[in-house]
């Protein structure tokens, strides 16, 4: 275990690692397996399997998600493969999504499973190890690096090195498996910002420096419940050849310094406030054994953000990249079977992931190209979509992750086309849903940010979103900010499309003249790549060969059988006198807002610990434990009312 500064006081999570670190639970993924996932010590299957990438989802008890590690965003198509064959045995919840950090999360994996997936991934020469938790996020890079003819440095060998160094190889490091919070690093090497580094804790900018091309660095970046900050500039310098070196000692330095009492401001920037930029640097420079050549006056970002989609010629004669739009990163195993042999099959056996959630098929020769577009699944992921499902990204959503307040995949893309069948956009622009404050789907750096939330109706507490505006990326990134808050889902359609209207350009198709409308496009699914033929059967994309049809959107699952009926509750409010019977089931926040007891609460998510509440009597659960309460919290009694349920009749100081 690593040392750390004492605390004055050890939150739960500090307290789970100094018992045991969760690299730990390697050694027990046989055990765990024969033991099922109900019998299983509760911290090691909530927490500490995150170290291994494996996350317990109460959203679809005994289906876990398990998050890979790709570095820049880069697969071959065996792995690629092997990820197919994993998923195909899963059921309606085996699918896979690629994220906003370049790399693939797979959902529907049983506990049981466990060891003879993690064999397969060693032999393919794939790793999830400490890709959760307090560890080191995938790292991200440019996703044609070494294929685009401008580019200015190719970061494949830096960010392999990189994740080598943190993970020992894809075999767990302990020196890096206790840092305070998770921590992101991206390393840029084109002119357009395509790794978004404004929102990580360290980015390697590309810069000239007397003549020689190198790196500024940004620290700091992050999003949180509690606080969104951009990076800042280090005033540092480096060469290439010291990335590696740079990367281990701020890692070094925020393993040893970083808060650690509150985890709300245990993130990077948290303690660079309190240092201070220049006794942090020097922090830094001192873990280095040498000090940092100041910053090149400018870096070389000077590009808008590209989004890779479409046919694009490499630097190497005669070669292109496709790229290729999947809708919000939604893959099924077949998916992954046909990426794979189309990869083989037109290109060189690779595939990459965009931060935007798509694809691309490297190394396709010129001749090759058209029969790569009569191809089923480009009919499926065209490489020619509509400008507001272009641009479309979104976190998991409440299908599958406790933490989201609202649906997001399956309604973004039915909204989306909703808006393309009555507005023409002439240029795509950036909508991202995020499904609570926890900021997944990146909001804050999308033309249009979405955040859910629960809001007020007619009485009723309905599925809703705060809304975001002003992110730009590229050469001036910043961070959007929110503009409106607590929309209903259900009314959003007709201010999305007055914002698009208004200031994005778009038109209604009713006032365009009839020869300026295109073709409409087949409507986009989010699932399995089946749809039924005219004589109702059901047959595979694959079996319609390229025959046009239309997609029919997957609903979420329903987590609870109807004939399930929640115990009965009564919660009790001290201050107001009011009581209000409700069922176990029952979030205690939505019950005082329906009793109109007025309890604070910006995020809803058990995130910025804004709903405390003392707890005068009775108990209450959660569906996973809040680590924004303190020990002093809990000896006085304090709960969570957004994320907390009553257990039979409770009081509260409310």
């Amino acid at each position: 275990m690593t040392d750390t500064l004492a605390a004055p006081t050890l939150n739960k999570f500090e307290k789970l690692k100094a018992e045991k670190d969760g690299l730990a639970v390697k050694a027990e993924l046989e055990h765990f397996a024969r033991l099922g996932w109900e019998a299983m010590d509760e911290t090691d299957r909530d927490h500490r399997l995150k170290w291994l990438g494996v996350f317990f989802r109460p959203v679809t008890p005994g289906k876990f998600m398990l998050r890979m590690r790709v570095p820049n965003g880069i697969i071959t198509s065996g792995q690629t493969r092997v990820l197919g064959e994993i998923l195909q045995r899963y059921g309606d919840d085996g699918n896979a999504d690629i994220t906003t950090r370049q790399n693939f999360q797979l959902r529907g994996i049983r506990i049981e499973d466990l060891p003879e997936i993690f064999r397969k991934f060693d032999q393919a020469g794939l790793t999830s190890i400490q890709s959760g938790m307090d560890n080191v996020r995938n790292i991200t890079g440019s996703p044609v690096a070494g294929i685009d003819a401008d580019e200015l440095i190719d970061t494949r060998g830096l960010v392999r090195k990189v994740q080598d160094m943190i993970t020992n190889n894809g075999r767990g490091n302990s020196s890096f498996s206790n840092l305070p919070r998770k921590f992101n690093i991206a390393i840029a090497g084109c002119r357009d910002n395509s790794v978004h580094a404004e929102i990580n804790d360290i980015a390697f900018v590309p810069a000239f420096k007397d003549g020689t091309l190198g790196f500024n660095i940004l620290v700091g970046g992050f999003f949180s419940g509690k606080r969104c900050e951009a990076a800042i500039p280090l005033n540092a310098w480096v060469d290439p050849r010291d990335v590696v070196a740079v990367c281990e000692a701020i890692l070094t330095v925020y393993r040893n310094l970083g808060l650690r009492a509150n985890r709300q401001k245990a993130r990077l920037m948290w303690l660079i406030d309190e240092m201070g930029l220049e006794p942090f640097r020097e922090a830094v420079e001192k873990q280095l054994g040498y000090a940092f050549t100041p910053a090149a006056a400018k870096d070389e970002i000077l590009w808008d953000k590209r989004d890779h989609i479409g046919i694009h010629a490499q630097k190497q004669p005669g070669l292109n990249y496709v790229g290729l739009h999947v809708p919000v990163g939604r893959l099924y195993a077949q998916d992954l079977f046909d990426l794979a042999r189309i990869a083989e099959v037109y290109g060189s056996g690779e595939i990459r992931l965009t931060v935007e959630q798509n694809v691309i098929i490297p190394n396709v020769p010129d001749s090759r190209v058209s029969a790569l577009l009569r191809e089923p699944i480009v009919k499926r992921f065209s490489i020619e979509p509509q400008n507001l499902s272009r641009a479309l990204v979104s976190c998991t959503g409440a299908q599958f992750c406790n933490f989201a307040l609202i649906e997001t995949k399956n309604r973004a893309v039915a909204l989306m086309q909703e808006l393309e069948q009555d507005l023409y956009c002439p240029r795509p622009v950036r909508i991202h849903w995020t499904g609570c404050p926890n900021s997944c789907g990146q909001p804050q750096v999308a033309d249009i940010g979405l955040m859910g939330t629960k809001v007020r109706k007619d009485g009723k507490t309905v599925e809703g979103v705060d809304l975001y505006m002003g992110g730009k990326v590229g050469k001036h990134a910043e961070l959007g900010t929110c503009v409106r808050k607590s929309i209903p889902c259900e009314d959003l359609k007709p201010i999305l499309q007055e914002i698009l209207i208004e200031q994005f350009g778009a038109r209604l198709w009713s006032d365009l003249p009839e020869s300026a409308r295109p073709n409409p496009t087949a409507l986009i699914t989010l699932d399995r790549p089946t749809v039924e033929t005219p004589n109702g059967k059901s047959t595979t994309v694959q079996e319609l060969n390229a025959q046009e049809f239309d997609y029919v959107l997957s609903a979420p699952p329903v987590v609870k059988a109807p004939t399930e009926i929640a115990a009965p509750a009564t919660i009790r409010f001290a201050q107001s006198g009011k009581e209000i019977t409700c069922t176990q089931d029952d979030l205690i926040l939505d019950i005082a807002d329906q009793a109109e007891v007025a309890i604070e609460s910006s995020c809803r998510s058990g995130t910025c610990g804004s709903c405390k509440c003392t707890l005068l009597e009775g108990e209450v659960s959660y569906d996973s434990e809040p680590d924004v309460l303190d020990e002093h919290d809990r000896a006085s009694g304090q709960i969570l009312t957004c994320i907390a349920r009553p257990v039979g009749r409770i009081l509260l100081d409310a």
